[in-house]
């Protein structure tokens, strides 16, 4: 008919779909994955915005400690040495196989029966990944995490009863934590970051270390801080009673 415009058939493949936003935890797992190389597993199915988490072990073992404890041992790392702190918590990464040489350091620097807020965390554990240098979270959230997968003990708390002065935690533990892990001191992309982890082959002042920090040193200092800390509370409590 004169006068009607003539239908327009349009090509659907020509319109590109529209795109989905790029998955935070999955830009967070590539960086861990493709600029550092170190293994990454899905966070908790089920949770939005769950991070990824980190298996220790292949890489690095972890020493988790207050962070008023954490900071007093910085100076006995290097400014490569990665550094995590998430709420009070601090966590320093040490070289792989170390969390089973903390128990028996302890023991000989004398600090093995007393109760010191540090634990080590070695092969078959997770810890939540930090965000990348310059990513912000997206929100902070309450959210459980899963220390290990179950059959595993890979974490070791000082001062308690069991095997040299220490005890494995339950395996069936969680933690809720609030807000994202953050890197302190970041991994660098690229270098040897293992080479700058704390270990106990540096004892003796290289000693094999090829210049990493000395893990008998860093132990000494957090558990010394981490006893005043004790001290304090308790002077506080007694303080406190009638």
């Amino acid at each position: 008919m004169a006068g009607m415009r003539p239908a327009t058939l349009t090509d659907s493949a020509t319109i590109p779909l529209p795109r989905r936003p790029l998955d935070p935890s999955a830009q967070v797992r590539r960086w861990y994955e493709n600029e550092l190389g170190w293994p990454v597993v899905p966070g908790a199915p089920g949770t939005p915005g769950s991070p990824p988490l980190l298996r220790v072990g292949p890489c690095f073992d972890v020493l988790d400690v207050p962070a008023e404890a954490g900071r007093a041992a910085l100076r006995h790392l290097t400014a490569q040495s990665p550094v995590a702190v998430q709420g009070d918590r601090m966590r320093l990464l040490l070289a792989a196989g170390s969390a089973q040489e903390v128990p028996g350091v302890l023991d000989w620097l004398e600090w093995g029966a007393l109760p010191l807020d540090l634990t080590a965390l070695g092969e078959g554990g997770l810890m939540e990944a930090p965000l990348p240098p310059g990513q912000r979270p997206l929100s902070a959230v309450v959210r459980p995490v899963d220390p290990a997968p179950r059959g595993a003990e890979p974490q070791w708390r000082a001062g308690l009863p069991g095997p040299r002065g220490v005890r494995s935690l339950p395996q069936d533990r969680s933690a809720s934590v609030q807000g994202a892990a953050m890197w302190l001191r970041p991994p660098e992309p690229g270098g040897e970051v293992e080479a700058s982890l704390p270990t106990l082959s540096a004892l003796g002042g290289g000693g094999g270390g090829g210049g990493a920090p000395d893990l008998v040193r860093v132990l000494d200092t957090v558990a010394t801080r981490c006893h005043r800390m004790w001290l304090r509370r308790a002077c506080a409590q007694s303080s406190a009673c009638p």
